[in-house]
């Protein structure tokens, strides 16, 4: 049927035409973007599906580089140690020397004044090594009832080492105050648990947590004299017992600092240096305890590393296969859409002409 009204060949060339050009369209945004997703209506599920991925990928990453920064907070605390170790080596072999019957006085005395000196640097290197402002070590006095990282149990530092929520390390320095225990004596009185009736408190069967106050006064608890192994530790009140009350106006804290190396590195005396020499290993044992732990805090953040840069590479290369475009398949595709768009365009002018045969018939 011969008809002008409506031209098929035209409309369906005209189709063809609009397809291949969006066709035309698609391959060439894909191959300039270099991403075979541009938008939600090129793939709806995997758009979701990549987008997840791609925030796990990059928290993954961010994560990489907050291990990193923990393993350098590691090495900062154990390199400074690392000194106090070797001057802590030096104080015991003073101690060694001071010991020796063949020293008189004035001998000693300058050996003392190099262990001062060095005693002055182990207690400033100590109090100033800090990592990005957040100083490291403690040498307050510990306290069981404290959590840890708190002042007297040591520091903690948190590393987040994961995309997710929880997912973290944590880096514990060991209180440093096993030398020092120096006391400062609490301003106050013991009170004295009677059998019954006494303040409250006071009475017989009663609880009470031990303080350092306790111990720095010399306490009586649960039928015992306080030791500082009991502090932080609970008693059962008994008749005869006493405990520390603070004088509130006059009170004041017992305190257990590093600066009590002062009186516990002392070369002065032969009897002295001895004694130094047992405070000198008490030390070192400490001190080695806390750079162990941090050796195998910076193996563990290691392993995090490694652990999480073979996931990001692993999980980005997933990424890549949903995400990105294929140019071998898209370049292939660009030349198919261009030959179909110039070739409809060809037959869409071919369709117009056709209807031209009409007018032949009129003749």
């Amino acid at each position: 049927m011969t008809v002008i009204g409506t031209n098929i060949a035209s409309l369906r060339a005209t189709n063809a035409s609009t397809s291949a050009n969006m066709a035309l369209q698609t391959s060439m945004e894909r191959l300039s973007t270099g991403k075979r997703i541009n938008s939600a209506k090129d793939d709806a599920a995997g758009l979701a599906i990549s987008t997840n991925m791609n925030a796990q990928v990059r928290g993954m990453n961010q994560a990489i580089r907050n291990a990193n920064d923990g393993i350098s907070l590691a090495q900062t605390a154990e390199g400074a140690l690392g000194e106090v170790s070797n001057m802590l080596q030096r104080i015991r072999e003073l101690s060694v020397q001071s010991a020796s019957g063949t020293y008189g006085t004035d001998d000693r005395a300058n050996l003392q004044a190099e262990v001062s000196q060095l005693t002055s640097q182990i207690s400033d290197t100590l109090a100033n090594t800090k990592f990005n402002g957040v100083p490291l070590f403690d040498t307050t006095l510990g306290d069981s009832t404290k959590a840890a990282g708190t002042a007297g149990n040591g520091t903690k530092t948190t590393i987040q080492t994961g995309a997710d929520s929880g997912l973290t390390v944590d880096i514990n320095i060991g209180n440093l105050s096993t030398v020092g225990s120096n006391y400062t004596t609490a301003k106050g009185k013991l009170t004295t648990v009677v059998a019954s009736g006494g303040a409250a408190g006071t009475n017989v069967n009663d609880t009470r947590t031990v303080s350092k106050d306790d111990y720095a006064k010399g306490a009586k608890l649960g039928g015992a004299t306080v030791t500082e192994a009991d502090i932080g530790t609970v008693k059962t009140l008994q008749t005869g017992d006493n405990y520390f009350e603070a004088d509130a106006s006059t009170g004041t804290t017992a305190t257990k600092t590093l600066s009590g190396i002062a009186t516990q590195f002392d070369v002065g005396t032969a009897a002295k240096a001895s004694a130094t020499l047992g405070n000198v290993d008490t030390f070192q044992k400490t001190v080695s305890t806390v750079r162990a732990n941090l050796g195998a805090a910076q193996n563990r953040l290691q392993s995090v590393v490694n652990n999480l840069t073979t996931n990001s590479t692993n999980l980005s290369d997933a990424k890549s296969r949903i995400e990105d475009a294929d140019f071998s398949t898209e370049t292939t595709a660009l030349a198919k859409a261009q030959i179909l768009s110039q070739a409809s365009t060809a037959m869409l002018a071919q369709a117009n002409q056709s209807q031209q045969g009409v007018l032949k018939l009129l003749q």
